[in-house]
């Protein structure tokens, strides 16, 4: 039963799922903890050996390469090698010997006797190397970065180019670090101050974020704890965990109460529900999305948030009167991710150079599609959570070029590097007549 497993094995089944079926790492881990009973603490270390790892793939690959004449492994044996490796370089909570020994024990379990003592000669000639191993991946961050820190060739080459090798480092850097944990207070439930007395009374220890480009929102940071779903302040739906990044495209399409809002790409509802805040839940809210499942998650979040104003719509299956126009309206588009690759664990080993210019096209349609659905001096805020020129300024220019009846008046772009918070992007389109 997984209630009597370690975090190790919980983890290390994660990883081996991971490789067998190519899910994300995070839906696994997320599968495997809803099974377990664990304290936060061991919550805490499953998910940092098994997203450690799933970073770190490409630095743990090189250092078995160095021990094995680059020969191929079996998916089992390349999944505790790296799971040991990570333990050994990237922890300090557990001594050498107790890493080799559970390592080598899961080995026996999930592959054979001779490749168990392959992993526990491999692990053991590295803790014999520590210190200059150590070394090593220092050098190998500036040497080759890609390989240094774990990210494919065309995603460091590219900003390297585009923000210098500075900057782009720094990029690199926060990649690799857990993110933080934010939270928006929804006042529609209750006033701030009944959100933060009731976080007290759960020991939640929260501090306030604030940023030049941040209006007043209620957004707290929230010392990293496990379990944040199950408290009473969540289930009652006094807060949403949020990034201030996400906050920037409704700031800039300014909501009022009464308005009539298309939310193109709504789920899983974050952007919906703090639009429904500006409003005070008077107005309408149309919240389409393409995806069953992520509708459903869309409506619970809604439900819980206590937010009446929105209606949801599956696409394609049914429409709104396709001559219905709206006040404003936010396309959050589908795009690479890029500016949330800290948060999407895997996503540095499947998106593609390639996969820029499909997406590209996506948005410019989609774009294309909802601008006629604008009120005439209406708005339209267009948005992504991607640090791609390609995705965002490109798309908006290739936009405005074929619509002279629209004018761009103001745009947020941010990035790790300069706000701290995930990167995102958000024009603001008005339509002119």
């Amino acid at each position: 039963m997984l209630n009597s497993e370690k975090p190790r094995e919980i983890a290390c089944r994660a990883l081996l799922r991971r490789e067998a079926t190519h899910q994300f790492v995070e839906d696994l881990v997320e599968q495997a903890l809803a099974r377990a009973s664990l304290r936060p603490v061991d919550r805490r270390l499953v998910q940092e050996l098994a997203y450690g790892v799933a970073r770190w793939q490409r630095t743990l690959d090189w250092l078995i390469d160095r021990k094995t004449d680059h020969r191929s492994q079996s998916r089992a044996v390349q999944t505790l090698l790296r799971l040991g490796l990570y333990q050994l370089f990237w922890l300090d909570r557990v001594p050498d010997h107790a890493v080799v020994s559970e390592t080598v024990q899961a080995a026996k379990q999930h592959a054979s006797a001779r490749e168990a003592g392959f992993v526990n000669a491999i692990l053991r000639a590295y803790t014999r190397e520590r210190t200059q191993t150590t070394d090593l991946l220092s050098e190998l961050k500036s040497e080759n970065p890609a390989v240094g820190t774990s990210h494919p060739d065309w995603i460091v080459k590219r900003w390297a180019l585009r923000y210098g090798v500075e900057a782009s480092g720094r990029l690199l850097d926060w990649n690799n670090t857990p993110a933080r944990v934010f939270a928006r207070i929804n006042t529609l439930r209750a006033p701030r101050e009944v959100t933060l007395q009731q976080w007290h009374s759960e020991g939640i220890t929260s501090h306030s974020f604030s940023a030049p480009w941040l209006q007043e929102a209620g957004v707290f940071e929230l010392e990293s704890i496990s379990g944040l779903t199950q408290l009473e302040s969540f289930q009652k739906g006094l807060f949403y965990l949020q990034d201030p990044s996400t906050l920037a495209a409704v700031q800039l399409l300014e909501p009022t109460p009464g308005d009539q809002i298309l939310d193109r790409c709504a789920a899983p509802g974050g952007k919906t529900a703090y639009m429904a805040q500006f409003l005070e839940n008077k107005g309408r809210i149309l919240a389409q999305d393409t995806h069953r499942r992520r509708i459903t998650q869309l409506e619970e979040n809604l439900e819980r948030l206590g937010i009446t104003c929105v209606e949801t719509q599956h696409l394609p299956e049914k429409t709104s009167a396709p001559d219905e126009q709206f006040d404003r309206i936010l396309l959050d588009a589908p795009c690479s991710n890029t500016g949330v690759m800290r948060r999407r664990i895997d996503l540095r080993w499947r998106i593609t150079n390639e996969e820029l210019q499909r997406l590209q096209e996506v948005q410019l349609e989609l774009l294309i599609e909802s601008a006629p659905r604008l009120k005439p001096h209406g708005t339209l805020v267009y948005s992504t959570c991607s640090l791609e020129p390609e995705e965002n300024q490109e798309v908006v220019r290739g936009f405005l070029e074929r619509n002279p009846g629209f004018t761009c008046d103001g745009e947020t772009t941010l990035d790790p590097m300069n706000h701290g918070v995930d990167g995102c992007y958000a024009a603001r389109i008005r339509r002119t007549g």
